[in-house]
């Protein structure tokens, strides 16, 4: 899995571009994200990625850094022994890229608007 492009409303993952905000699961992007709450991430909105148990999530807030984890996602993961990264959306990917390099266990969010 590789990011191979970020800008304003698209990402491009492995070839294949999306115009709204993903998830990715291991192989598998997840396109048409969206939260519950809008720019608030919360558990329900990453049921999927929990199941999973990934080492790392990364979460891209958007260019801006709109987006945010809530508190009690933050506190699930914590439990669960996964790492949060959190970082405007253009950072994220970087680093997602570099996680996946490394051969860690990676599971993504972008907001790839605001």
């Amino acid at each position: 899995m590789h990011i191979d492009e970020f800008s304003f409303g698209k990402i491009v993952v492995n070839g294949s571009p999306y115009n709204n905000d993903i998830k990715i699961i291991g192989e598998k992007v997840t396109s048409g994200w969206w939260r519950k709450s809008g720019h608030i991430v919360g558990i329900e909105d990453v049921a999927d990625i929990l199941q999973q148990v990934p080492d790392i999530l990364v979460i891209g807030k958007g260019e801006s850094g709109l987006m945010r984890v809530a508190d009690p996602l933050q506190r699930r993961l914590e439990k669960m022994g996964i790492a949060l990264v959190e970082e405007n959306s253009s950072s994220a990917v970087e680093t997602f890229n570099r996680l996946i390099r490394e051969g860690k266990s990676v599971a993504a969010g972008f907001h790839v608007g605001c």
